[in-house]
């Protein structure tokens, strides 16, 4: 079986990317020592074709258009098209997986089977960020929708949300959860700084770092020595602004002295992410909307106390006060109580990070999911 996934986000040295490509580079590790080949296709950040094979996994980062503009998608499409093709010619592909834009304008080859895995869509998020759908996204959506000979839902919420607004077309959907590696994302040995909160993820509105960011100061008055470490890539507004930069010059001068102990250390390296969650007394995730999120389940792998969004699939990540604490993302006093409880509980918070750890390694173990994931590939979508 020969398993192709189609992203511009797996995991390339010194640049950024974002949980679609942790999750690729995942499972499809696990998927090569099972035997099975993987390749991934994506087009490159810069503009240059480069092929690399990392971990068994032939990568082909294809050169992004020139061309900028209305007509960039094309060319970009017409890219990944020619080489699918080669490789189907040269070594069989079965199965293509995508997210849910991804194949809009995929040319659909005899004898592949071609799935969506659902990470969050146009339609999806448009929703519960209260915006418009946008035509052109909304259109590629749709036409990918009907592309697709299979689905698979990686929370029941983002399956049963999803179907709000777009149709499965009667195709099979699998809900299969992401896999997290538990030896690593296991408890570590580094000594736990007292107080510091730590948030990993894009650096955006919809992660609910501003929440976040205005809700520390309550936790400072009652544990002044608190500090918090924002770990994650910068998301741009549509003018090219920073978002970071826009917190550092509006929310953080409303803060006063507290601000000088909110630090942003950028984009961390795949490898690298386990040390952002080490130090960590909590980690903080006050999202507004998840699919389903890695962050949460990475760090409760690691035995870490972890408040999560209640919204979406909080309530299937976490069982409050029990494998970790649910929080209202928009609601100020409600995180900073969840971590002042934390900080307050040292034993139970511990005793918690421990039966969170079980719990990810029963229902995100990797060893599990990746069966599941080949069972689908290869009975499932038929």
């Amino acid at each position: 079986m020969h398993i192709c996934f189609l992203t511009n986000e797996y995991p390339k040295e010194g640049f950024p990317h974002g949980g679609i490509g942790s999750f690729v580079k995942t499972l499809a590790v696990e998927l090569n020592i099972k035997g099975i080949e993987v390749s991934v296709i994506g087009i490159n950040y810069t503009h240059n074709d480069e092929i690399e094979i990392a971990d068994g996994i032939k990568i082909y980062r294809l050169r992004k258009s020139k061309i900028k503009g209305l007509f960039s998608w094309y060319f970009n499409f017409k890219a990944i098209n020619k080489k699918i093709k080669e490789i189907h010619k040269n070594n069989p592909i079965s199965v293509v997986e995508t997210s849910e834009l991804g194949l809009a304008f995929i040319s659909k080859i005899k004898d592949i089977k071609y799935i969506i895995r659902l990470h969050g869509g146009h339609h999806f998020f448009a929703e519960c960020e209260n915006r418009k759908i946008n035509k052109w996204k909304g259109f590629q959506e749709k036409k990918s929708f009907k592309k697709s000979d299979a689905f698979v839902a990686v929370s029941q919420y983002v399956k049963s949300h999803t179907e709000k607004f777009l149709s499965y077309n009667g195709k099979p959907v699998e809900y299969i959860n992401y896999p997290i590696n538990t030896e690593f994302f296991k408890p570590s040995e580094k000594i736990i700084v007292d107080q510091k909160i730590v948030f990993a993820g894009t650096v955006c509105e919809k992660k609910g770092i501003r929440q976040l960011i205005q809700a520390f100061p309550i936790v400072k008055k009652q544990y002044p020595n608190a500090t918090l470490e924002i770990y994650g890539r910068d998301w741009f507004f549509p003018d090219k602004s920073s978002y970071i930069q826009m917190l550092k010059e509006k929310e953080l001068p409303q803060l006063g002295d507290v601000a000088k102990d909110i630090r942003f250390h950028g984009a961390v390296a795949y490898r690298d992410i386990p040390l952002a969650y080490a130090e960590a007394s909590v980690c903080v995730f006050p999202s507004h909307m998840e699919t389903q999120g890695l962050v949460a389940p990475e760090a409760m792998a690691m035995g870490k106390s972890v408040v999560f969004t209640k919204l979406g699939p909080g309530p299937e990540t976490i069982e409050n006060f029990k494998t970790g604490l649910l929080c209202d993302p928009y609601n100020l006093n409600d995180i900073a109580e969840k971590i002042i409880w934390v900080f307050s509980n040292n034993e139970k918070a511990e005793e918690m990070g421990k039966v969170a750890r079980e719990f990810v390694i029963k229902k995100y173990g990797l060893k599990n999911i990746v069966r599941q994931n080949i069972d689908f590939y290869e009975y499932g979508n038929h």
